[in-house]
């Protein structure tokens, strides 16, 4: 028997012969060696420090970068951010879809094939259609395959080598099932045989197989949630960045567009985690039963023969049938389902949003009603879905557990009952050394019955895996409507597809019916022959108009005040000149960019973002864009103590500081937090929409003149005619118009009856002119009329006062006298 080396006469023999062997060379090659050895150790070693020096430069950059809220940018638009991760941070790089992905995709979600039922007669009504019902059909096909390609968009992608090794552990737990069916025939074998020496050997294996197995089945579901992650992902920044844009598509697809209702978050946050947690888990519960199913199969047919094989696959045919015919519309009951839910969860999105104003009424009672019947309609279609589900699933675990198992029985008997008819007429018998003894026939017999019993369960279970993944694709065919829907719409807006039906004229003033003509570029505000038309809640829908044509031109200096009752029309103006509302006819002409050296825009409701303190003043840029236009914190400061904010950095906790703002602020320091960005941008048009109301008027005369002294053209938007001294213009709305009730869209009456076409309801003149004066005398002298006429009001409301206290009785002639405590109380009043 020979004797093995140990390890470290091994290593000590290679030593010495590369020692040997060095020696033997000449003294330059040995200068050279040890030269180059003594480089590639120094260099190793500093490309080492080097390493670590960086990775510490690293964490110490993601650190500030997440403290400040900010980032890195890349040439590429790609962004890089930093987040917490266990003790330090994790960098993130995003990279943006590219325009061209948008419109490879249009094809996809705006006009898909006929074939696919999801384009009808109107193409720009709806995409899917109303009338499309999720299920299993062409159309979900089409909808899965087009979410599909955004969730995989190219073959070397991450999604495609996570499903790729997914793919390969689900191979081996299907050969690793095997092995196991082989193993368990041979464990029995050799227990009912009495071969200890095998049964021991057996169980060791099993053991080793088990723990093998395990580990599979844990990378399997480790891989599958990676997978839905990484579709998530992909989802969910493509939705951002079609929904996030310069087009303002969040503001359309919610007040324009109506498709979806206002219900967007439910889609993003609920709605399509729901359907690629239920695709990432499609891949493993459809292709491992049908590997499942082809591999027992043919190891079954070998075993059983053709007589077996053909019961088998007759008897799932037979209940997939039944049961896909009696199996209810699951994908129809979860869209549905997910509507309500939708409808329940914005219902509470208003009651956090509008706290305030609901306490200030007491209207905790009305909104418990709204959000109680809101529920009870929501747990009622539950429980609809629930007891359809307890009828579906007693069939189907009968027909799947119980059922199958008891005709796996009578398959499993054939080679006892029936050998010819079973594949082991045709399997010769193993040939054994005349020396050993003959295999028990009986030992054999078990060995093959609990081989193909075990087979068997490992067939049921794939076949009712099979079928319970019907179901699952049932719902996954409501998710995947309700996410298609979401990108079809978002799509529409973004590629503003709304042409007319074929062969019918769009609706006037629907956004079918849009001619009007945008100009950017031009410096000043112009509006020529524009209407203000407040769009419908649907696109189809004519929208309403709120004044006759506007025609105005206000170039750079010229600080206007834009005035008139509630519902004339003020606000509507910022929104057609902000591009929020179409320009249904005429021109409209502003400034190209929205910020520095553009044009900018205060509305009412003062917006504070998440985030830092400095985040607030800077908004909408972000800390890069701040860092890149060379400014900083002291800059910053300068801001904030030009509108009087100078003492917020202290008082909050420096500008790092996070904050809930829109709850630390008041209304005073909301407003003059909104004029410090103005500041900061420095803009030449500013549109305020009643920027200064919650302000004292010497701190809003402040904030005006800084204005002016920045060179930024003011657009003030009020009913305070107080502001005119501000302002060298002045845009009157509603001189013939009806007083309305407020000056937002969403409150004009669009279903009122139609009245003869408006007549000019505007004036666009100078402040302080002749005119003017001769006008405010006017009115003055209107005035002074009223206040005359006082006491004759004031008799006449005293007659119908009487007139009113006084009852007559039915059947008599004399009035009733009043009750004791009038009279009492009038004794009182004349005492």
């Amino acid at each position: 028997m020979a004797v093995q080396p140990k390890p470290q006469d091994s290593l000590r023999s290679a030593i010495l012969q590369l020692l040997r062997t060095f020696n033997r060379q000449s003294k330059r090659a040995r200068l050279v060696a040890t030269v180059a050895l003594t480089l590639a150790i120094i260099s190793s070693g500093w490309a080492g420090h080097r390493l670590l020096k960086r990775r510490s430069e690293d964490k110490a950059q993601g650190r500030r970068l997440l403290r400040r809220n900010s980032g890195l940018r890349g040439k590429d638009g790609s962004r890089t951010i930093f987040v917490p991760y266990r003790n330090s941070t994790a960098k993130v790089v995003i990279y943006p879809t590219k325009p061209t992905s948008f419109d490879a995709h249009r094809r996809l979600f705006l006009n898909p094939p006929r074939a696919a039922g999801l384009s009808d007669a109107q193409p720009a009504l709806q995409v899917p259609p109303p009338n499309t019902k999720p299920g299993l059909n062409i159309a979900f096909l089409h909808q899965f395959l087009s979410l599909l390609s955004i969730m995989i968009p190219h073959w070397n992608s991450k999604e495609s080598g996570l499903l790729l090794s997914q793919g390969v552990f689900l191979l081996l737990r299907t050969y690793l099932s095997l092995v196991v069916t082989r193993l368990d025939g041979e464990i029995v074998r050799d227990l009912v045989a009495g071969n200890g020496r095998g049964l021991l050997w057996g169980v060791a294996k099993w053991c080793g197989i088990g723990g093998f197995a395990s580990y599979t089945n844990a990378a399997i579901k480790f891989l599958q949630s990676k997978v839905s992650i990484a579709f998530r992902t992909r989802l969910t920044r493509y939705i951002h960045d079609l929904y996030l844009n310069d087009n303002l598509n969040y503001y359309k697809v919610l007040n324009l567009d109506g498709g979806i209702g206002q219900g967007v978050d439910q889609y993003i946050c609920n709605d399509l985690t729901l359907f690629t947690n239920s695709a990432a888990s499609l891949y493993s519960s459809i292709g491992k039963p049908l590997v499942d199913l082809c591999v027992f199969n043919y190891q079954l047919f070998r075993s059983l023969g053709p007589l077996g094989c053909t019961g088998l696959l007759a008897n799932y045919i037979i209940t997939a049938t039944a049961l896909r015919r009696l199996s209810p519309p699951f994908g129809k009951l979860k869209a549905v389902e997910a509507r309500r839910e939708g409808d329940f969860r914005l219902l509470h999105s208003k009651l956090i949003t509008n706290a305030e104003e609901v306490a200030f009424y007491g209207g905790a009672d009305i909104e418990k009603v709204f959000l109680d019947a809101s529920f009870k309609d929501l747990t009622t279609w539950m429980e609809g879905i629930y007891r359809l589900k307890i009828r579906y699933n007693v069939l189907e675990d009968f027909v799947v557990k119980y059922s199958w198992s008891a005709f796996g029985y009578l398959i499993t008997s054939l080679p006892v009952f029936l050998p010819d008819w079973s594949g082991q007429a045709n399997i010769p018998e193993p040939a054994f050394p005349s020396s050993a003894p003959s295999p028990n026939p009986q030992h054999t017999r078990m060995q093959s019955f609990i081989t193909n019993k075990r087979l068997m369960l490992s067939l049921a279970d794939a076949g009712s895996r099979m079928m319970y993944s019907l179901k699952d694709l049932s719902e996954l065919a409501g998710h995947t409507s309700r996410v298609y829907s979401l990108i079809s719409t978002l799509h529409r807006v973004h590629a503003n597809a709304y042409a007319p039906p074929r062969h019918t004229s769009p609706e006037q003033f629907s956004l079918s019916d849009v001619h009007g003509t945008v100009q950017k570029g031009y410096d000043g505000i112009r509006l020529e022959n524009c209407p203000l038309i407040a769009p419908a809640s649907l696109h189809q829908l004519p929208g309403s108009p709120l004044t006759d044509p506007l025609t105005f031109t206000l170039p750079a200096g010229a600080h206007t005040l834009i005035s008139g009752p509630n519902g004339s029309g003020k606000s509507s103006i910022a929104r057609v000149v902000a591009g929020l509302w179409p320009t249904y006819r005429g021109l409209v002409s502003r400034p190209r960019q929205t910020g520095a050296d553009g044009i900018m825009f205060l509305p009412q409701r003062p917006y504070l973002s998440i985030g830092t303190l400095r985040d607030q003043v800077i908004y909408p840029h972000s800390e890069i864009d701040l860092r890149e236009s060379g400014r900083g914190d002291r800059d910053l400061m300068r801001v904030l103590e030009a509108v009087r904010l100078g003492y917020l950095p202290d008082r909050e906790g420096g500008w790092d500081a996070r904050r809930e703002w829109k709850d630390v602020l008041s209304g005073g320091e909301k407003q003059r937090m909104a004029f410090a960005r103005l500041v900061y941008h420095e803009p030449r048009f500013a549109v305020i929409d009643e920027g200064t109301s919650a302000v004292s008027s010497d701190v809003e005369g402040l904030l005006y003149e800084i204005c002016k002294e920045r060179g930024v053209t003011v657009v003030v938007i009020s009913t305070r005619v107080g502001l005119k001294r501000y302002c060298d213009w002045n845009l009157t709305l509603g001189l013939e118009g009806d007083e309305g009730d407020d000056d937002d869209k969403d409150e004009y009456d669009s279903e009122a009856e139609e009245e003869e076409p408006l007549l000019p309801a505007w004036s666009f003149d100078r402040i302080g002119t002749a005119e003017e004066r001769v006008g405010v005398e006017r009115e003055v002298q209107a005035l002074r009329e009223k206040l005359g006429r006082v006491e004759e009001w004031r008799r006449r409301r005293e007659e119908i006062e009487r007139e009113l206290s006084r009852v007559w009785v039915a059947g008599e002639e004399q009035e009733l006298p009043p009750p004791g405590y009038l009279k009492e109380d009038g004794a009182r009043e004349g005492g």
